[in-house]
């Protein structure tokens, strides 16, 4: 069976430098790394350079890249294209086992370096880095190569004299992955999940390809100024997938197929507060919630209702331990302690009325917990409305939106009369 990756105790950043992750921090100190277009497993430079700094010291350019005009995307998109008749026929094990060996190496020898890169290219501190960078992304590759192969056993029923069969074949054409700015594992899965389904070109601006160019196409380039024929499926504002959808839809006349889009956006995050809730409780979920890596994380709380009887206690607990979040360089800041459990169960039966009342408001829902902190094959993550198409990423239905099912009818015993009985 896949077990979750086990998440390493990291008190703070000062103890990891001190231990097994300095070398790795201390490699990046001032390193601008080189990061091309990747098409036809050629590397490619553009001569639109862009930059990408540090989140906390902007005089550090932590990467060099370029962005890929609308020919060489063409360019990658025919190399996948190309290369999708024979991705698609190899078997489903041996396509797995890539991200099956991409997981041991990211727990293995480049896990102190997946999250030192994390660490400097978002800002993030060593905790959250190994939520996101190490164990999650681990867990997206383990989990949906699992749900991939379990998909073989996902079978319709037979009657004799027939044998039906489904196969998950790899969806026509190519999928355009378009990676967020602040999760290196929803990148990996952005790119990771089509890649493992179906051949695909994969445009990213942020990280670097996981997999060797024969599994991905790696090319950066302006989410809003990608060529008419991108079918996206990404992570960001609203306002980008919006268009990035109406782009697609003005172009269906072009293509073969209906095209697929899948998109999480930022949700308008809520803490429902009951008068019987915890407030200490209350106060720590919402402090982590809002404002842990910034309050960066899509699933933030932006927003509370709050009884008027509980607010004034609420509001005093904010003011007190807001002046103690310091930002600023994550290589020298203690990171939060491990997660710790909120509250207790109360008034069972107010749960049951918000969880009734609340049932589409949210594509999460968490009780006596803070609205951030999915787990892969836990709690699959996604929202609806404008928050997203709620793919549940994470979950086993994640990898069914990557195929194309082929239903397939072998009848063994054959039709010598075209009557039928009552005919006769």
């Amino acid at each position: 069976g896949i077990d979750l990756e086990c998440m390493r105790k990291l008190l703070s950043t000062r103890s990891w430098r001190g231990g097994w992750g300095g070398g790795a921090l201390a490699s990046l100190q001032g390193v601008t790394e080189r990061i091309p277009c990747v098409v036809g497993g050629k590397e490619v430079w553009t001569n639109d350079i862009r930059y990408q700094l540090c989140p906390f010291n902007h005089s550090h350019k932590v990467a060099k890249f370029c962005y890929a005009d609308k020919g060489l995307l063409n360019e990658a998109i025919s190399a996948a294209l190309a290369a999708r008749a024979e991705w698609d026929l190899r078997p489903l094990e041996d396509r797995a086992e890539i991200f099956f060996k991409a997981a041991d190496l990211l727990s293995g020898p480049k896990h102190a370096e997946i999250l030192a890169k994390t660490m400097i290219g978002q800002g993030k501190t060593v905790m959250q880095a190994e939520i996101d960078a190490a164990a999650e992304l681990i867990d997206f590759f383990r989990f949906n190569a699992k749900y991939a192969l379990d998909l073989k056993h996902q079978q319709p029923l037979s009657v004799a004299p027939s044998t039906n069969t489904l196969i998950y074949r790899g969806l026509e054409g190519f999928v355009a992955a378009i990676s967020p700015f602040n999760f290196t594992a929803i990148g990996g899965n952005l790119a990771g999940t089509p890649a493992l389904m179906v051949r695909e070109n994969y445009v990213n601006s942020q990280t670097d390809c996981m997999l060797s160019s024969h599994e991905l196409e790696e090319c950066a380039a302006d989410c809003l100024s990608l060529n008419d024929q991108l079918l996206p499926t990404k992570k960001g504002s609203v306002t980008t997938f919006k268009r990035l959808w109406k782009q697609v839809a003005q172009n269906i006349d072009n293509y073969h197929v209906f095209p697929r889009l899948a998109g999480e956006c930022g949700g308008k995050n809520y803490h429902f507060v009951h008068a019987s809730a915890d407030v200490r409780s209350v106060v720590t979920g919402t402090l982590r919630s809002a404002f842990e890596y910034g309050g960066q994380k899509c699933s933030a709380c932006s927003r509370m209702y709050v009884p008027d009887s509980l607010w004034p206690q609420i509001q005093q607990g904010l003011l007190q331990e807001l002046p103690h979040l310091q930002p600023g360089d994550v290589s020298q800041k203690f990171c939060f302690a491990e997660r710790s459990q909120y509250g207790t169960f109360k008034m069972t039966t107010v749960v049951e009325e918000a969880s009734r009342l609340l049932r589409n408001s949210s594509g999460n829902f968490y009780i006596n917990d803070k609205s951030t902190g999915s787990v892969v094959a836990q709690q699959p993550f996604g929202g609806a409305r404008a928050s997203g198409t709620n793919d549940k990423p994470g979950s086993p239905m994640y990898v069914t939106r990557w195929t194309s099912a082929q239903a397939v009818k072998e009848t063994s015993v054959p039709l010598t009369e075209w009557k039928y009985p009552y005919m006769a």
